[in-house]
């Protein structure tokens, strides 16, 4: 006799899970499929480096992984890297970070919410600029904040500004930027990024930057928020620059008054980072020879994309200061872009992602690139756009 399936029955889901997926998983799914059918693929829709872990890092996780037990770390993360994170800033910036105000998180993504706990209180308003990175504006949604959204436009390089902060998110008790942005690139200057920090002050706003893409930059490199004020939270991360995705590290830098509340946190959400990520951290922020070899094949990689993607009618292009991303505006072809990034896909083998994850409200009419990857294919994924805009 057939089994009955019965209804669902019992408790529902909380609405915090009821939030956005990221497209971007969708469009790998795709690429994934297309490739175990035996297809060929580019990859250009994901934010990840295609090289691996810098060497020294590699070593020092495996020495570890055969001599250490590797058990739970402090929750703000072991002395010896927060010491390194701090020497990082002195070598990198010439800036004085004391260790003490950094906390090493599970990834960056860790430390947004982090952050978003111990700045705000429940139904506090965040405004961001739009185009943004799609989880900002999920987390902040999951943890019962309010994502404010501000449009930003190519004349202020896709960044948020005080006047258009104020116009559209007036009680708004924090602001959050990128810079290098995802998914545009673009970075705020000095000038820009003064005008924030002195505005939030004058409001009594918390200022969260993104750094995570620091490092990666085309013409200068960024200038870190804490050169202007010991009051903002900065979010950076072993992922991008370090080349170390999966290694799941990142760390935060905190005004004084946040730094008990955020370790009460991560003491009880995530006890700790991975300690065998830890150790590798150490070693990575050891090795920015061989990460500036990195940064060479991606600029080698948008000088080609920037001279090839106007010949296949991609004319509008954010200026891609920094980050591995090109924000593509394709008007011209369509009002639907996930459709023409899904025929990009099945017409030439070219994963790329569609704008709606970025900016829900022209995302239909942008696509961004990645050229995370290696040079060759970049070459080609120029050739086929070529071909199939002809």
């Amino acid at each position: 006799m057939p089994s009955v399936v019965k209804p669902l029955t019992g408790p529902l889901p909380s609405r915090r899970g009821a939030i956005d997926p990221f497209f971007v998983m969708e469009v790998m799914k795709a690429a994934a499929a297309r490739e175990a059918a035996g297809g060929d693929v580019i990859h250009m829709e994901v934010g990840q480096p295609s090289t691996p872990a810098p060497r020294a890092a590699i070593e020092a996780a495996t020495k570890a992984a055969q001599t250490n037990p590797l058990g739970y770390t402090l929750a703000l993360g072991v002395p010896e890297l927060r010491e390194a994170i701090s020497g990082h800033y002195r070598q990198y910036y010439g800036l004085d970070v004391p260790a003490e105000r950094i906390v090493v998180t599970t990834g960056s993504s860790a430390g947004f919410q982090l952050a978003f706990l111990a700045a705000f209180d429940a139904g506090d308003e965040v405004a961001l600029g739009e185009p943004a990175y799609p989880a900002y504006r999920n987390i902040l949604k999951a943890v019962d904040l309010v994502p404010q959204m501000i449009v930003t436009e190519a004349e202020t390089r896709f960044q948020p500004t005080p006047e258009t902060i104020q116009a559209a998110a007036p009680n708004a008790k924090g602001v959050l930027v990128a810079s290098p942005a995802n998914p545009s690139g673009c970075m705020l200057d000095h000038a820009s990024l003064a005008a924030l920090v002195r505005d939030c002050a004058a409001k009594n706003r918390w200022l969260i930057v993104d750094e995570i893409y620091h490092g990666i930059t085309y013409g200068g490199r960024a200038e870190s928020v804490l050169a202007l004020t010991d009051q903002a939270i900065v979010i950076n991360s072993f992922s991008k620059y370090f080349s170390m995705t999966g290694w799941r590290l990142g760390w935060m830098v905190l005004p004084p008054q946040l730094i008990r509340a955020v370790e009460c946190l991560s003491q009880n959400f995530y006890i700790s980072a991975p300690g065998i990520s830890q150790v590798a951290g150490i070693a990575a922020l050891s090795a920015y020879d061989e990460l500036e070899q990195n940064v060479a094949r991606y600029a080698k990689n948008r000088e080609i994309l920037l001279n090839e993607l106007p010949k296949a009618g991609f004319d509008k292009l954010a200026p891609a200061d920094g980050a591995f991303y090109i924000y593509a505006d394709i008007s011209r072809f369509t009002n639907d872009a996930q459709d023409f990034c899904t025929r990009l896909l099945l017409d030439t083998g070219i994963a790329a992602t569609p704008g709606f994850d970025f900016d829900r409200g022209r995302g239909h009419y942008f696509m961004r690139f990645s050229f995370a990857g290696a040079t060759e294919r970049m070459i080609e994924a120029a050739r086929r756009l070529h071909a199939w805009k002809k």
